[in-house]
């Protein structure tokens, strides 16, 4: 089994950064996706009230519930900041969508001991999974 596997197999809350209602923007279609697949979609973007029905969040420090995993849909230079934020928050999982790639952030990731994934699409692997069940 895939650490991805595993990952989606183990937890069931996403805080997805950079979520926007924008239907024209790949992170609203990627958490439809999730949302639909069972698992609960907490979106954090500064500029959003609420999306896929679920109330938005400026950072994921400030979510009041607990993230396991924190997917990122920014640009590998807002890496850093976000992986503070995840850690601060007492999140599991940093995963970077496909195209971005922060190795130093993944580094400070790990050394916290969050589990990383880079440059994957979380839905793909999700019905990668879904597809060996």
């Amino acid at each position: 089994m895939s650490a991805e596997t595993e990952i989606l197999r183990k937890y069931r809350t996403i805080a997805v950064v950079g979520l926007s209602s924008d239907e024209t923007r790949e992170s609203l279609g990627v958490a439809a996706y999730m949302q639909a697949a069972g698992y609960r979609i907490v979106p954090v973007n500064p500029v959003e009230t609420e999306v896929l029905g679920e109330k938005a969040y400026p950072t994921v420090v400030s979510i009041p519930s607990q993230v396991e995993i924190v997917d990122v849909f920014r640009r590998p230079e807002a890496l850093p900041g976000v992986v503070d934020d995840a850690i601060a928050a007492g999140a599991k999982v940093i995963w970077m969508q496909e195209g971005i790639v922060n190795e130093e952030a993944a580094a400070k990731a790990r050394a916290a001991g969050l589990e990383v994934v880079m440059d994957s699409c979380i839905r793909t692997e999700h019905r990668r999974m879904a597809a060996t069940v």
